[in-house]
């Protein structure tokens, strides 16, 4: 079995989005993986991305891992969160297409982490069941999340205790006040981008697969 990307594009809101798919056979799901802010580097290419697409392949789910608007290959321009949730539809639409009858798992690093949960609870709210929702050190301080969290798939926050990018207390406060039950699991001396720390982001998530 190949465990090779295939790189495509796919229709999206604003223009064609740059992708890269990967096909399991017999896949017990398919897993979707948002990338961190357009206008600081942040692309599908991130290795918290690419350790979350692994970690899904793995586990056996195909999956996809894409541009926002505006990033690589994929046209249009930033839409400081609002247009890259419309892109995440229509990259989560065509990845079901693809595949479908399996569950959907959506993951997200950094801003990436805000638009995939908005997009769970899209999606959520139009009566599809979610496999789990992904966040990964997400910054609850600058993107509004309240009324657009899922609210009956299963959820994992994972925050490190030293990011130097957004401000842990504000997650650990946000995730003390939310109403729906989720994990939140801390990552001691680690920064926001996991250096050294990937294996460490990979177990976790392959635990709560």
């Amino acid at each position: 079995m190949s465990q090779r990307e295939n790189p495509l594009l796919i229709d999206g809101p604003a223009g064609p989005l740059e992708a890269l798919h990967l096909i399991q056979p017999d896949a017990c799901g398919a897993a979707l993986i948002c990338h961190p802010h357009p206008l600081y580097g942040g692309s599908m290419q991130n290795k918290v991305v690419a350790t979350l697409q692994r970690v899904a392949r793995d586990h056996g789910l195909s999956t996809l891992r894409f541009n926002f608007r505006g990033v690589g290959h994929s046209a249009g321009s930033h839409d400081q969160g609002r247009g890259e949730i419309d892109d995440a539809e229509a990259a989560a639409r065509w990845l079901m297409d693809k595949h479908p009858g399996v569950p959907l798992t959506i993951m997200g690093f950094s801003f990436g982490s805000c638009v995939a949960a908005c997009l769970a609870g899209r999606l959520e709210s139009e009566g599809l069941e979610l496999g789990a929702l992904f966040m990964v050190a997400p910054p609850v301080e600058r993107f509004p999340l309240d009324g657009r969290l899922p609210e009956n798939c299963r959820m994992t926050v994972i925050q490190p205790e030293d990011d130097e990018v957004i401000t842990p207390a504000r997650v650990y406060q946000w995730s003390q006040a939310l109403q729906r039950p989720h994990e939140l699991l801390k990552v001691a001396e680690c920064g926001h981008f996991f250096h050294g720390r990937l294996t460490e982001l990979k177990d976790l998530v392959q635990s709560r697969l």
